[in-house]
């Protein structure tokens, strides 16, 4: 882990995290194409945060702040490189940005079906609320 570098995604990696999210990412997105990410960093270029080692993307989580939640979303970790500290490294750098942008409080999409998702979001002191359940529609223009 020691070559290890967290930095916020450039417009020139966005080919390559669509790629890594077909390879480390559970399921897909309706926003899982070149316009939807290319959105994202142009309207808050923090928010997609990738993880390199060797020159390599190994994981990526989107740390997204509308100014009064703090929402993750694609929080992936390449197979070959899990259980290795990526995911915290990468969830501590998300945490960090939301206290400096005056976040209190973080959630995350995690798919239900997704175990080892939870065990990993467990281990990082977030805890479902069964109480709440996420309605989703998509959206078009």
């Amino acid at each position: 882990m020691n070559d290890l570098h967290i930095r916020a995604a450039a417009p020139e990696d966005l080919d390559a995290v669509l790629a890594f999210w077909k390879v480390a990412a559970e399921g897909t997105s309706i926003s899982d194409d070149r316009d939807g990410v290319e959105r994202l960093v142009a309207r808050d270029p923090d928010a997609l945060i990738i993880a390199e080692q060797g020159g390599e993307l190994v994981g990526t989580v989107i740390a997204g702040f509308d100014g009064w939640r703090c929402h993750l979303y694609r929080l992936a970790v390449h197979p070959e490189h899990r259980r290795q500290g990526v995911g915290s490294a990468l969830l501590a750098a998300a945490e960090e940005r939301f206290v400096r942008l005056g976040g209190r409080r973080g959630d995350a999409m995690v798919l239900q079906w997704n175990e080892t998702a939870h065990h990993a979001w467990r281990a990082a002191g977030y805890a479902p609320e069964e109480h709440w359940r996420r309605w989703v529609k998509p959206l078009t223009g």
